[in-house]
Formats: C-alpha cells, sequence, structure tokens
C-alpha cells in the first residue's frame, strides 16, 4: 500500500492531538476549495479524546464548523441517548458544544425495526449531501479483533461490494449494526486509523505486516483507492511493529 502512512506516538494523548493536528488543515484545505468538509466520525475512547480537544481552543476556533457535514462510520442498533450509541458520545464529547444545525449532523438511525431500509436511507442522505463526490476524511478505530466500523471478522458485509451502507450481524454480539463497507471507505479522500492500547498489538503487527486475510482482519480491507491512508499509533499498540 504505498499510500499508507503509520505514525507512532507516546501515549493516547499524544495520538489524539496528532489526529487533531491533521484534522484541522483538511477541513480548511476542503472548505476554502469547496465550501463545506464532509467527514465520518468514528466511535470508541481514543475519537472521543479527539472530539473533546476538536471542542476546545485552540482548535475549535480554526474551523468553520457551520461548513461541517458529519457523517457516522458505523452505529451500534441502540436510541441516540444511550450509553453505546456513537451518535451520542460523538454529541456529548463535541457536537453539543458546537451548537450546530440539525441538518448539518447525519445519524445513523440504527435502532430502526428496519435496518436494512435504515442502511438504504443513509446510502440516498450520503447521496443528497455528497453526490458522487468521496467523503474528505473518514476516521476509523480498529478493535483487538482486527475489525474496523462494523466490519467484524467472517461477517456478511465483508463481501458487499456496490452497496455504501448495510446492516451487519455480529454473531459475538448476537446483534446487528449500520455499518458504511469497505468500497465506499476506499472512496474517501483521506483516512485515518486511530490505535491505542497494548490490547490492540498482536493484531495490529498482523493487519498491518502480515500477509492478507481480510475475512479475519477486516482492517486490512481499506485501502483508499486513490486517498491518503494514516494510522496514528501509540506505543503500546506498535510494540510488535517492525517499522
Amino acid at each position: 500500500m504505498p499510500n499508507r502512512i503509520v505514525r507512532r506516538f507516546a501515549d493516547v494523548n499524544e495520538v489524539s492531538r496528532a489526529a487533531a493536528q491533521e484534522f484541522i488543515p483538511l477541513a480548511q484545505a476542503a472548505i476554502n476549495a469547496r465550501g463545506r468538509f464532509t467527514v465520518a466520525l468514528g466511535g470508541g475512547s481514543t475519537p472521543k479524546l479527539l472530539y473533546q480537544l476538536l471542542s476546545d481552543a485552540p482548535y475549535r476556533a480554526q474551523v468553520d464548523w457551520t461548513r461541517v457535514e458529519f457523517f457516522w462510520g458505523d452505529e451500534r442498533a441502540v436510541p441516540p441517548d444511550h450509553a453505546d450509541s456513537n451518535y451520542g458520545m460523538a454529541h456529548k464529547a463535541l457536537l453539543q458544544k458546537l451548537a450546530l444545525p440539525a441538518a448539518q449532523i447525519h445519524r445513523m438511525e440504527a435502532e430502526r425495526n428496519d435496518r436494512d431500509v435504515a442502511a438504504s436511507d443513509y446510502q440516498a442522505a450520503l447521496t443528497r449531501v455528497c453526490g458522487n463526490d468521496p467523503l474528505d476524511l473518514v476516521l476509523l478505530g480498529m478493535g483487538p479483533d482486527g475489525h474496523t466500523a462494523s466490519l467484524f471478522p467472517q461477517t456478511t458485509a465483508l463481501k458487499e461490494t456496490k452497496r455504501w451502507v448495510v446492516s451487519n450481524f455480529v454473531p459475538k454480539f448476537n446483534a446487528d449494526r449500520l455499518t458504511m463497507t469497505a468500497p465506499y471507505l476506499n472512496r474517501a479522500a483521506n483516512v485515518l486509523f486511530l490505535v491505542a492500547g497494548a490490547d490492540k498489538a498482536a493484531v495490529l503487527v498482523e493487519v498491518l505486516e502480515g500477509p492478507p486475510d481480510h475475512q479475519r482482519l477486516p482492517s486490512q480491507m481499506i485501502q483508499p483507492s486513490t486517498g491518503s491512508l494514516i494510522w496514528f499509533v501509540d506505543e503500546a499498540a506498535a510494540t510488535n511493529l517492525k517499522m
């Protein structure tokens, strides 16, 4: 993957600060060029630190947030005020502090009974806002099992080749989730992985340095066709890397 960059940092706080410093110029450049910045947010503890940084000085003042369109890479089948909601986490850490119009915030409605329709509606929202343009930025994490977004090992969403968003049943949780698919994520102009913690070390070295095994290690599937791919990893997660 010649467009892949791996950056190592001392700890999760440094990962988050570096990601914030990457986020700001990407947002500024997109807004200057096209009048808006489209971003897909991720869940998890590391993105939460990033969102908290972006919501406060000095970062907050450097972005015209009225020109940012927020999407999500995946969502659990819970209401938006549930403790496990990716939207809920981002709302508390960032969005409520920005006080933006609801029209800029495109929540995945994964709590709906018919998640296939919810997935189709979310693809329609992406089309309505972005047309055929790629997202400017996708923020992703990686689980200790090698999953990213809600693309879990050995699940049906890994075989999707056309749809942008699907409902994906995850046997380990006995639950459905909504997720952007690898083909759509790979259209993005920029993808940032944020990975921290010793529990990620064993799988991170397999994902970055091992042979392709997409069904077992879905994070390997994220290889933007023309965009940039940057991994921000802390030393605990990177301990086994040779690079």
